[in-house]
Formats: C-alpha cells, sequence, structure tokens
C-alpha cells in the first residue's frame, strides 16, 4: 500500500509510531503538538489504541480521521473484539474502510473490570477471521506478540502455538509488546520461524519517559524491566535530566541491535509525547 517511509541514516528502517485517542481539548492539543512533531519523521504509518470494551468506541475513528485529515497521516485504527458484538465490529470495519484505511492493528483488548460480557468474538484469531471473511484483502491486518510471553498464556510455547494461530487465520504482521532484553525477541522470531511462521516481526519501543509509569505498565503487561537497569535508574535518584539521558541512550542501543539483527521496522509506543521518541532517534542518527 502507498505510504511514505522513514528511512533513517541510522537505523534505516522504517518508523511507526502509536498514538492513544484523546478525551478532551487539552489531550486533543497534546496530540496534535505531537502529531506534527513526529509527521517530520515520515513514518510508514501510525496506529490509534482502542479502549477495552469499547470505553472509546466513538473516540477511535474521531482519532483515526483528525490524524489523517489534519495531519495527513496514515492512520491504522486499532480493533479490539472485547466487549463488542460482530455487528459493532462490523459497523467499525466499513466506517474504516469508508475513510480510506488500508491497515489495522486487531488485538484481544482488554476486559475492563465489572464489565459482564466478553463479545462475540473472544480471541484475537477469530477477530482476524471475521476481518478477512468481511473485507477479503482489503486491510492489511497487524496483530500482536508477546517475546517474553504473554502474562496470561499457560506456557512459552502455548503462547508462540496462539500466535501462528493468529498468522494462520489471517495476518499480515506482528507488532510485540514492548521489552528491554534484545535477546528476547531475537530468540521470539527464531521460535516463530521454526513454526514456519514468516511474516514480518516489527518490535515494539517504548521510550522511557517515567519511570514509575514504566513499572506500573510493565506490572500489568508483562514485560521484564531488567534489574540492572532499574538499579542504574535508582542511583540517578531525582537526576531527571540523568535519567532521561540514560533511558534514551539505552533504548537508541536496544535499537540498533535490534536492527543490525535483522528486524524489519521499529514501532513506538509514543504515550502522546514526542521527546521521548525523538531523543531515541536522534541517537540513532
Amino acid at each position: 500500500m502507498p505510504s511514505p517511509v522513514s528511512r533513517l541514516p541510522s537505523p534505516g528502517v522504517p518508523v511507526s509510531f502509536e498514538f492513544y485517542p484523546p478525551k478532551t481539548d487539552e489531550q486533543r492539543a497534546q496530540l496534535d503538538r505531537t502529531a506534527a512533531r513526529l509527521r517530520r519523521e515520515d513514518p510508514e504509518y501510525v496506529s490509534c489504541t482502542f479502549g477495552a470494551g469499547g470505553s472509546t468506541l466513538s473516540y477511535t475513528p474521531e482519532t483515526i480521521q483528525r490524524l489523517r485529515e489534519k495531519h495527513a497521516l496514515d492512520a491504522a485504527p486499532h480493533l479490539s473484539c472485547m466487549g463488542g458484538s460482530r455487528e459493532e465490529i462490523r459497523q467499525l470495519l466499513k466506517l474504516y474502510k469508508a475513510m480510506g484505511c488500508r491497515r489495522l492493528v486487531a488485538l484481544r483488548g482488554d476486559l475492563p473490570s465489572g464489565m459482564a460480557r466478553m463479545g462475540d468474538l473472544r480471541y484475537a484469531t477469530d477477530l482476524v477471521a471475521f476481518i478477512r471473511a468481511e473485507h477479503g484483502d482489503w486491510f492489511h491486518i497487524e496483530v500482536g506478540c508477546y517475546p517474553e510471553c504473554h502474562p496470561q498464556a499457560d506456557d512459552a510455547l502455548a503462547d508462540l502455538r496462539h500466535f501462528k494461530a493468529k498468522v494462520d487465520a489471517g495476518a499480515d504482521g506482528a507488532i510485540t509488546q514492548y521489552f528491554y532484553n534484545a535477546d528476547a525477541y531475537f530468540r521470539f522470531v527464531e521460535d516463530v520461524r521454526a513454526l514456519g511462521v514468516d511474516v514480518p516481526v516489527v518490535p515494539g519501543i517504548m521510550p522511557i519517559s517515567n519511570v514509575s509509569q514504566l513499572r506500573r505498565f510493565s506490572e500489568a503487561c508483562g514485560a521484564e524491566i531488567p534489574r540492572w537497569i532499574a538499579k542504574r535508574m535508582h542511583a540517578y535518584g531525582d537526576d531527571a535530566d540523568a535519567i532521561r539521558a540514560f533511558a534514551a541512550d539505552l533504548v537508541a542501543s536496544m535499537c540498533r541491535r535490534l536492527v543490525d539483527g535483522g528486524a524489519p521496522a521499529l514501532h513506538f509506543y509514543t504515550l502522546n509525547l514526542s521527546k521521548p521518541t525523538l531523543n531515541v532517534l536522534q541517537r540513532l542518527r
């Protein structure tokens, strides 16, 4: 599909950025500033997350339209099957197709606490199959994967089989959960290739901007913060500048190793902030 591709002098691979849908005027202004700054990096595409159980059922389409029309970005919506009926998902797919979207990120999503119904489709595999049945090859479908194993998986081998099932259902590529251990990514790719999976597996990159927030995210999603990294950041105490510099150097070094090792692209989780991601990209140059 036609889209501008960022070819950095280093690492020399496409980049993409993930945003979340704003709910207030202040958050929309923040997203506009971030999107404008990151657009200068000529991303292959950007994506927008989807609230669990449809909590952002309208916010995500609005944000996709804003990113496409106001910022001229190839914006790909996340689509979750949690809490949604087949008809609700069908209508969203029709809406995104009418907008001109050719790429989706299909995820199971998390059921928010207190929600009674799971939705008609229970797993990402079911969602991918549904999209293919409804729209054939119109959409390029990305799915998620977990180099350090999904936190709810029975074991690592079961997690690999679940990922393969999503690809067999029609996924075109995958974006990983973030990690700070490049070896975990390389081992994961080696394992899925051994299972016959040949789609691109793009590492998800989380620049470090807020240490406490990162710890909370990591506890929820099962991403490991290596002990030496946590200890180093703790050693800097309240020196925010030192922490930011160390974090940017750390993530840029990992990105360089990933690219040198064959990663096909880099997907940055921006948290709607531009500076942490730009700090990493600047070091990569």
